[in-house]
């Protein structure tokens, strides 16, 4: 039986941490990247380790594409043929309104959500048709629909073109055997709302949401593991919201 060797983005910590933990319990084995916590990601692979499965942590910026080909061929050299890519890496940048942003910080969130998650889906696509299939869960946001006013229109922006590229994506390489399906997150304690400024923020959103509380990452994990199962075999195309009813 072959190996099912999934690639994450941003795998060291939050979401990315709890995909790959779960995946790890189902038989997978793991290559992730970070960007700058060494710490997490040596606490993560470790912890994937522990639950008997191989895992390479590799330090890169997902929106340079030659760490995107280091990251695969690291991959494909140390553990095998790559069958499934999450696509998690992101960044909102300050929460702020738009006539406020700063340029720099525009460009860098659109460079990790859009141009990095094109770079990864593009080198997974390659990958897998050589192996006759494969699947890509691109992980979106609740805020691609909302629009997130006076926080972030930006990176909500960015959020609506992975939705928009996984759809069209699906298609294309629909015949290939390769499926891809994005999950809009909601709100979810992770330490990206204190990177952004407001360490509280989760809390505060998810209390008005209509389940009342903020997601745990291993909730949104839970479905982005799913989409890759031989479960969700005919799904593709799909932009699964795990956002708490709202």
């Amino acid at each position: 039986m072959e190996s099912r060797v999934t690639l994450i983005t941003g795998g060291g910590r939050g979401i990315g941490r709890a995909t790959a933990l779960r995946l790890a319990r189902d038989g997978h084995d793991i290559v992730f990247s970070y960007l700058s916590d060494e710490a997490a990601a040596e606490d993560t692979a470790a912890a994937v380790r522990e639950l008997g499965r191989r895992c390479v942590a590799v330090r890169m910026d997902t929106s340079d594409e030659a760490d995107v080909d280091r990251l695969f061929d690291t991959a494909l050299g140390e553990l095998g043929t790559v069958t499934g890519l999450v696509n998690n890496a992101g960044l909102t940048g300050p929460l702020t309104r738009l006539v406020d942003a700063d340029a720099a910080d525009i460009r860098r969130v659109v460079e990790v959500n859009v141009v990095g998650y094109l770079l990864c889906c593009r080198r997974a696509a390659r990958e897998m048709t050589k192996r006759g299939g494969g699947a890509i869960v691109n992980v979106s946001s609740g805020a691609a629909t909302r629009g997130s006013p006076n926080e972030y229109v930006h990176y909500a922006g960015a959020k609506a073109a992975v939705d928009s590229i996984t759809v069209g994506l699906a298609q294309e390489l629909g015949p290939a055997g390769i499926r891809v399906n994005s999950v809009q997150a909601g709100v979810t304690r992770t330490r990206i709302h204190a990177d952004m400024g407001d360490p509280e923020r989760a809390e505060k959103r998810g209390a008005v949401l209509p389940l009342g509380r903020p997601a745990e990452p291993e909730e949104i994990a839970a479905a982005i593991v799913w989409l890759l199962s031989d479960e969700a075999s005919f799904t593709t195309g799909a932009v699964l919201r795990v956002a708490g009813g709202n």
